[in-house]
């Protein structure tokens, strides 16, 4: 079983201006996180655009990490799906590509039970043999995996952990609490609660920031391992000045404008996603020259 643990970005899907994937880019991304230290890869995920690129896509993406990668850190696939038999389908695809972990979005925009819910996620890993993260993003998906739903998938042996990117931080709470003694671990998706989520007993987070601070990412984790609470603390704080420019724009846009701003050529998000008016260029451009000043990448 690969450990699943510390800080693993959902790395963005580098594009050419006609909004084909740059592989060249990707590449480079992928190196730049592994040199950074971080502890896995997580293909089209948010911030990868998942949302938005067609199958074939996700295949290229996808083989594309796994080759680079090759084997220095373990590869997550985000196969979620809104249907249960395409679900299954992307998962098979990312298990034959050579993806280490797959992360499975709760299905989108028609609301589900949570009898439906845990009957899907049952059927995805009774068909796929590989460790199975489930995903929870209410505000985007429109359907909670409620914590008492999570505790039952628990039971069932290659769903191992949940990453909740709710931004509530009882909800995290909860989910911990209900598989307490199970083999399963809990990431937070939310960047700010990483920390909180360390010290309660969660393994890391799947962390967008790292896409543009990998190092700063990386010595939360890093620094709380190693028992320097303090220093933890300061680094956790130290991203609050970026994200408050998530006010400006869908945040996986705002986190690959940023990227693009720090001189790597990874392109716009496909439209109609990838507006950023002025005044939140303006308010990058400083928050990024002022973390420059103070060291951070």
């Amino acid at each position: 079983m690969t450990e699943i643990k510390g800080i693993i970005p959902p790395i963005l899907t580098p594009m050419n201006e006609d909004e084909s994937i740059n592989i060249e880019e990707l590449k480079n991304q992928v190196n730049r996180q592994i040199e950074a230290g971080v502890h896995g890869l997580f293909p089209f995920g948010t911030n990868g655009e998942g949302y938005i690129l067609d199958a074939e896509e996700k295949e290229l993406v996808l083989k594309t990490v796994v080759e680079e990668t090759d084997g220095r850190v373990p590869v997550y696939a985000g196969t979620g799906c809104i249907s249960t038999k395409e679900t299954i389908r992307q998962s098979l695809m990312a298990k034959s590509v050579g993806a280490d972990i797959l992360s499975v979005i709760t299905p989108s925009f028609a609301a589900a039970s949570q009898e439906e819910l845990y009957v899907h996620y049952k059927t995805v890993a009774e068909a796929v043999d590989l460790p199975i993260v489930l995903y929870n993003i209410p505000a985007r998906t429109g359907n909670k995996l409620a914590p008492e739903t999570v505790a039952r998938l628990s039971k069932i042996p290659n769903i191992v952990g949940v990453k909740d990117s709710s931004g509530d931080f009882d909800n995290m709470l909860k989910y911990l609490e209900l598989t307490k003694g199970e083999d399963f671990i809990v990431l937070s998706g939310n960047d700010s609660l990483i920390l909180p989520c360390l010290k309660s007993g969660g393994v890391g987070g799947i962390a967008g920031c790292a896409n543009v601070y990998p190092k700063v990412m990386v010595s939360i984790y890093e620094k709380y391992m190693a028992g320097d609470l303090e220093g933890a603390e300061k680094v956790q704080e130290s991203i609050a000045s970026f994200r408050a420019c998530f006010k400006y724009g869908n945040p996986n846009t705002i986190v690959k404008t940023a990227v693009s701003m720090l001189g790597y050529p990874v392109g716009k998000c496909r439209a109609p996603f990838n507006q950023v008016p002025e005044e939140g260029i303006e308010a990058l451009k400083r928050v990024l020259e002022e973390n420059k000043e103070k060291g951070m990448c």
